[in-house]
């Protein structure tokens, strides 16, 4: 078991490391008023939807029904850039057709990209109609048919 007398540095050392709780707050406490208000808002959106709900994994907000339907991704987390973005499920030609006409909006985010999910700048030039659409569709797409069913063309 872990006391005080043992190996003091070696716990502190620990808190620092990158998978580390406290690693983990200091990064949140970093992103600053902005991130906060765009994860704000992508949270109400993703739990608008019909009995969705938020589970963090992998130190991340992910959104779901009965599988992942979106996630948020930080500045410079999970190997994208400096950017917030929202990953959202999508279809490959769909994913495809967004980021060719939208580069500037729309990229291929690493892990899950290969399986048509889609990424999308969060930011101040971000459609929030355009994403709530998106959201609408990656969510049909993780849902059972029946529930899908209720809500063929958007909210009930």
């Amino acid at each position: 078991p872990w006391s005080w007398s043992v190996r003091p540095g070696r716990w502190w050392g620990r808190c620092w490391e990158e998978g580390s709780p406290l690693a983990r707050r200091r990064r949140e406490a970093g992103r600053g008023a902005v991130t906060s208000r765009l994860l704000s808002r992508l949270r109400k959106l993703c739990l608008d939807l019909p009995e969705a709900r938020e589970v963090e994994a992998w130190g991340a907000p992910t959104f779901r029904v009965k599988t992942i339907f979106a996630t948020y991704s930080g500045p410079g987390e999970y190997g994208s850039d400096e950017r917030p973005s929202a990953w959202i499920k999508a279809d490959k030609t769909n994913q495809e057709l967004m980021v060719a006409a939208q580069p500037e909006r729309f990229f291929v985010p690493p892990y899950v990209g290969p399986r048509g999910w889609v990424g999308v700048y969060l930011d101040s030039g971000t459609d929030w109609d355009g994403l709530e659409q998106l959201l609408w569709d990656a969510w049909r797409m993780s849902v059972p048919k029946r529930l899908a069913a209720q809500y063929s063309e958007g909210r009930g």
